[in-house]
């Protein structure tokens, strides 16, 4: 049963999986953000084609070079040169989120291995692009290619493809739990597999602002940032998934609230009133009248834009930085009561894999009874374990 383990492809995995979404390295962050709240995805895969002719034939070399969030634009208006103007910051080219040299992204055949997969993940790759579909004529894809610009075009170099990430790859394993025990009942601080020396964290009273770089490393460590007190105690989080729930006007609240603040204006999803009014009077103070006649012109078309395709008689879309889901609260009520993924050291590997695939994150803050943080378990930590396993079964 380990040999048919190893005998398995990425293939295998892609099984059932839907065909990305994508966007041409020529479309501005204006148009990124249009496409993924028209297709309702977290990300949307950014595309380099470039075209070859030759007297006998011409076709296009197509490759995925990174990704795009809402997040990745929210992180590029916070910065200090953009804050006046976002509107014209968003007329730039997507190409300036990505890197020179593709890190996150990998390009993978359909018949790599699993050991492979866990190998490229384990490196820093956080999707690998795979073709699902045999390849198209050559007319139907220069028609597709035509047709699609700029963004949402299923068909590169002829093929459709899916990304697989370390959710998918943990999913694999868990399906496969027996053949790993009783390394899969065994706890976590046995394992190796709590990071106790990265912790990302600030504490409640520290500007949201400066968590900025940490919130960047949350999103290439697939992690998340902690919020503590004095004494070590976990309050809660500022989560790079939360915050790319939101839309592009949470801007305003990154760069006028304190980290708790800003955990409150996100947990709620509907902020409370008395922090809207507070991110106002704080670009006021800080005379960024055009970052607060921005977001106000934003949230007024997007309250239109909700009112005129719901029926409903709720008050969707009233706040700043509506992410569509409703939960209202209080500023007090979040103080102590934000909700995140916690398991203590001695939870076993399973156990930690099933709350955090349960929960849909890709990591699990460890705490002490107490409450105090002592470190995190993210599915790299997890996948390192897997990887020994299976090296052994070679």
């Amino acid at each position: 049963m380990a040999v048919r383990l190893l005998d398995h492809h990425l293939s295998d995995i892609c099984l059932g999986k839907p065909a990305l979404t994508s966007i041409s390295l020529s479309a501005t962050l204006a148009d990124a953000l249009s496409a993924l709240k028209k297709l309702g995805e977290n990300y949307i895969s950014v595309w380099n084609c470039s075209s070859h002719y030759s007297k006998s034939s011409s076709h296009y070399d197509c490759q995925c070079i990174g990704k795009i969030s809402v997040l990745d634009v929210v992180l590029f208006l916070c910065k200090e040169e953009n804050l006046s103007q976002p509107a014209v910051a968003l007329q730039s080219s997507v190409s300036v989120l990505i890197p020179p040299v593709p890190v996150l992204v990998v390009h993978l055949e359909p018949h790599a291995s699993l050991v492979e997969v866990i190998d490229l993940l384990l490196e820093g790759a956080q999707n690998l692009v795979v073709p699902i579909q045999t390849r198209t004529s050559a007319k139907s894809r220069e028609k597709v290619l035509e047709v699609v610009a700029p963004f949402d075009c299923p068909l590169h170099n002829g093929l459709e493809y899916c990304w697989i990430t370390q959710e998918d790859i943990i999913r694999y394993l868990l399906n496969s739990i027996g053949l790993f025990s009783p390394t899969s009942i065994t706890p976590i601080n046995s394992l190796n597999a709590i990071d106790t020396a990265n912790i990302l964290a600030v504490h409640y009273d520290d500007p949201a602002l400066s968590a900025l770089p940490l919130i960047s490393q949350a999103i290439i460590h697939q992690s998340s940032v902690a919020i503590v007190e004095s004494d070590g105690k976990l309050i809660g989080e500022i989560s790079p998934l939360t915050l790319n729930s939101f839309d592009e006007t949470i801007t305003a609240a990154i760069v006028t609230l304190s980290a708790g603040e800003l955990m409150a204006y996100v947990y709620c999803n509907d902020p409370p009133e008395d922090l809207v009014q507070l991110v106002k009077d704080r670009l006021e103070e800080r005379n960024l009248r055009g970052l607060l006649e921005w977001v106000e012109e934003e949230s007024a078309m997007s309250t239109c834009s909700s009112f005129c395709s719901s029926s409903s008689d709720d008050d969707s879309g009233s706040w700043w930085g509506r992410s569509g889901k409703l939960r209202k609260c209080s500023t007090r009520q979040v103080r102590r009561s934000s909700e995140v993924a916690v398991c203590n050291p001695q939870s076993s590997l399973v156990a930690v894999m099933i709350q955090a695939l349960a929960l849909r994150v890709p990591y699990m803050w460890v705490t002490e009874e107490d409450g105090c943080l002592v470190g995190i378990t993210t599915f790299t930590s997890m996948l390192k374990v897997f990887h020994e396993r299976l090296k052994s079964m070679c």
